[in-house]
């Protein structure tokens, strides 16, 4: 399957034989269904990666306001505070503004069509695959370390 059959948007790209250290690096994932963050911090986890789970947009903010992760995993449908929100104040905050955001979803004709005013690094469509997760997260953190 192709990164387009499985719903990325991204121009984020890895390059064969580089190595990442993931040691010491803090993903935060944001889903409201349990065992979604389960499956996304173990999928991490197995990687080197330190994996904090919130459950809910507030909880997302809440949770800035003390630690910022090096990415951010965040759920676009969520009750209450939906992902776009969430970036949107993320974005709108001069100290968080630079945070890595890759959304997920299952609805991504809904994230095409809206045409969001957020940035995000990539959208990856659920059910994630764990290979392409790895994949993005990667890229996107040699990104942030390229820059």
């Amino acid at each position: 399957m192709t990164k387009q059959q499985y719903g990325l948007y991204s121009n984020m790209s890895v390059k064969k034989g580089e190595k990442q250290d993931n040691t010491n690096k803090l993903i935060l994932v944001c889903d409201d269904v349990r065992d979604n963050c389960f499956f996304l911090q173990t999928v991490l986890q197995m990687e080197g990666y330190e994996v904090d789970i919130v459950d809910s947009g507030a909880a997302t903010l809440a949770y800035l306001e003390s630690t910022i992760p090096d990415l951010l995993l965040l759920d676009v449908m969520m009750p209450y505070m939906d992902g776009y929100e969430v970036a949107r104040r993320i974005q709108n905050n001069p100290i968080l503004q630079n945070l890595i955001i890759l959304f997920i979803t299952a609805h991504e004709e809904t994230f095409l069509n809206q045409q969001p005013d957020v940035k995000v690094r990539a959208v990856i469509r659920k059910p994630v695959e764990p290979d392409v997760l790895i994949e993005y997260v990667l890229a996107a953190l040699l990104q942030m370390h390229h820059l």
